[in-house]
């Protein structure tokens, strides 16, 4: 087995970390702190806490979701909300510079030079992955081929989580107002006795709120962040793949600094030659 040449270019990948949206943690903080604020300056002696109420919007939520979806699905839900908050960090300008440095180290030294940073490629798993793909042979249409069906699969993945949630928001008010009914019709049963016709009114209308609040609040601002992240992952995944096409076929690094560029947003976009 032909032994690797050793790089005289220093390559130093960044290791991709897990970051903890603010702007959705802080939204969702305000969000409860606003309606909260608007329940305790409010002139009432009113209880906006109902349990019946409270398990009627939640599970009938999840139940009704399922039927569209497996159980598996539905119940990985809070882990896909913990997608929405927590994401990968990924900088696109600085991952195109590192692909930009693979790809002149390869065409100086050749492909199995790659082989020979393998130690900082260990910090991005895709990357590697990538790289090995490469370095193990494949010509340029497989590696495209290749990385196209991971990223059309990670794409779908995101897809049908973000789907679930929007699901999810189209139900929780639905079972809110399934909830009053019930209610109403409770309450309509007993009219002979006026005095428990507006607690019972309240009662009812609790789950409208719970509905509304999770629909609204919750799940579609969740579900349209999870969209967000999807997409700026996606483009790194393209950055690599277009990457690795490139350095396969041995374009001149150049070329490939075009291509990238064209992938990257006018903000990000990079000058790595002069």
């Amino acid at each position: 087995m032909a032994e690797a040449p050793q790089a005289d270019i220093q390559i130093r990948i960044s290791k991709p970390g897990v970051a903890v949206d603010l702007n959705t943690v802080f939204g969702l903080i305000l969000t409860f702190v606003l309606i909260s604020t608007a329940i305790l300056i409010g002139q009432s002696n009113a209880n906006f806490f109902n349990l019946p109420s409270f398990l009627i919007v939640i599970l009938g939520t999840m139940t009704v979701t399922s039927v569209s979806y497996t159980w598996q699905e539905v119940a990985s839900a809070g882990k896909i909300i913990g997608h929405s908050i927590f994401r990968k960090k990924h900088n696109p300008a600085i991952m195109a510079r590192q692909l930009l440095d693979l790809a002149v180290l390869s065409k100086k030294k050749g492909l199995l030079a790659l082989a020979g940073v393998d130690g900082e490629l260990k910090k991005d798993k895709h990357l590697r992955k990538a790289v090995m793909i490469v370095t193990d042979g494949y010509n340029a249409d497989d590696v495209e081929r290749v990385l196209a069906q991971e990223l059309d699969a990670l794409v779908e993945r995101h897809r049908r989580s973000a789907s679930i949630l929007r699901r999810g928001s189209e139900v929780a008010p639905a079972m809110g107002l399934i909830g009053t009914l019930i209610g109403l019709v409770q309450m309509l049963a007993d009219l002979q006795n006026p005095e428990t016709i507006g607690p019972s009114m309240a009662v009812a209308l609790l789950t409208t709120f719970y509905g509304a609040i999770l629909g609204t609040a919750v799940l579609a601002p969740m579900a349209a962040k999870l969209e967000r992240n999807s997409n700026d992952e996606a483009m790194i995944h393209t950055l690599v793949l277009i990457a690795m096409a490139s350095i396969s076929r041995q374009d001149n690094p150049r070329r490939l600094e075009m291509l990238l560029n064209s992938e990257l947003p006018p903000s990000a976009r990079i000058r790595y030659f002069d």
